[in-house]
């Protein structure tokens, strides 16, 4: 997103909670009634360290969107896409990346908004390639074999920015062990990011490799 973003190209971020049900940090960093209000603030804070737009926060229970009627979520991003009118749509796969309930929830929905958005391009979904999460013994993500990855993006220019953006998640930090992580370890797994086409309407128009090509592995 911040190769993107120092491209020219406007990034937007939609979330549907503000992370109540979340960790408070160990040691805690906020009492649970603040970490709402927390959680935002550290999103926001992210998105500025990245040069996104600021992001947009929806108020649905968190851990609990897989309850939400679906279509409602859809309506909702189909009203920012109507607004907005991105050419790509970057979100979770079937499987959240790591089992979440609301990331599965968010990634369905998102899949729906593409499927009536003739406009935008290409659905690209997050992704951990099956030899890295075998590499690094990762047990909390759900890996995809190598061969779905259709786009490899080395982030080294933009290190630092993303350093900073994970900072803000302070939060966070305790469930995050690869971010208390040597260096070498840290650079393996986020230095490079994958993405699976999960669909492709109008390959013309799918900029997404062209702009990053010098990035792209």
């Amino acid at each position: 997103m911040a190769l993107l973003a120092h491209r020219g190209v406007h990034v937007h971020v939609l979330t549907f909670t503000r992370g109540q049900a979340g960790s408070c940090g160990d040691p805690p960093l906020c009492t649970p009634e603040e970490l709402p209000v927390v959680r935002e603030s550290e999103l926001r804070c992210a998105c500025a360290a990245l040069r996104l737009e600021p992001p947009r926060l929806l108020d649905y229970a968190d851990s609990r969107l897989a309850d939400a009627d679906p279509e409602q979520i859809t309506a909702q991003i189909m009203t920012i896409v109507n607004e907005i009118h991105p050419q790509v749509l970057l979100s979770f796969g079937p499987d959240g990346l790591s089992g979440h309930s609301n990331h599965i929830a968010v990634g369905q929905c998102a899949a729906q908004a593409y499927a009536r958005a003739v406009e935008i391009a290409a659905l690209y979904t997050i992704a951990v390639p099956r030899t890295l999460a075998k590499q690094l013994e990762m047990r909390q993500v759900r890996p995809v074999p190598d061969e779905r990855i259709s786009l490899q993006v080395d982030i080294s220019a933009t290190w630092e920015a993303k350093q900073a953006a994970m900072a803000c998640h302070a939060t966070q930090r305790a469930a995050t062990p690869l971010m208390n992580a040597p260096d070498e370890r840290q650079r393996l797994f986020f230095g490079r990011e994958y993405f699976v086409c999960a669909a492709c309407r109008k390959p013309e128009l799918d900029f997404m490799p062209k702009i990053l090509k010098e990035y792209c592995l």
